[in-house]
């Protein structure tokens, strides 16, 4: 299936059974650039965001649709699976970026309270000036096989 993204381009994504998109996964490594980019060129540091919630939980993508709700214009997020987004956080270091995701996790929580069960953990990457440029392999290893902080949305 093709949807129109933000630049009015058409851009692949898969449906599940439940009606919820996977996004293009050709469009992490295009984010993965950008932030690298970003870094590079204009001295700005950036995070990418690993987000998993239990297999078969039926609040994760409704906390994933909270979230990509609340960014602001330069940030994104890729659904890699029901249970597994990306978000990139452009602009903001690692400390500020756990500020955020426990603030958007809180906020979910209050807002919701039958969502309460909800666990999501949270891995960080940090993509800063001084770095190397990283692979698409080690970002997705470090955010979904690393020890994460598991998140209660309440």
């Amino acid at each position: 299936m093709f949807v129109d993204n933000e630049s009015g381009e058409k851009e692949s994504v898969a449906m599940l059974h439940d009606g919820s998109q996977i996004d293009d996964p050709r469009r992490l490594r295009e984010l993965l650039d950008r932030i690298s980019d970003l870094a590079g060129e204009h001295a700005l540091t950036s995070v990418v965001v690993g987000m998993a919630g239990r297999e078969g939980d039926l609040v994760f993508p409704d906390v994933v649709d909270y979230v990509t709700s609340a960014l602001r214009v330069d940030d994104c997020i890729v659904r890699m699976t029901r249970e597994r987004s990306v978000l990139f956080l452009t602009d903001v270091d690692r400390g500020g970026a756990e500020e955020i995701m426990v603030r958007l996790l809180h906020e979910f929580g209050e807002r919701f309270p039958r969502a309460a069960e909800a666990s999501v953990s949270l891995a960080y990457f940090e993509v800063t000036p001084a770095a190397r440029e990283a692979t698409l392999k080690e970002v997705l290893l470090t955010l979904f096989t690393a020890e994460s902080s598991a998140h209660r949305t309440h």
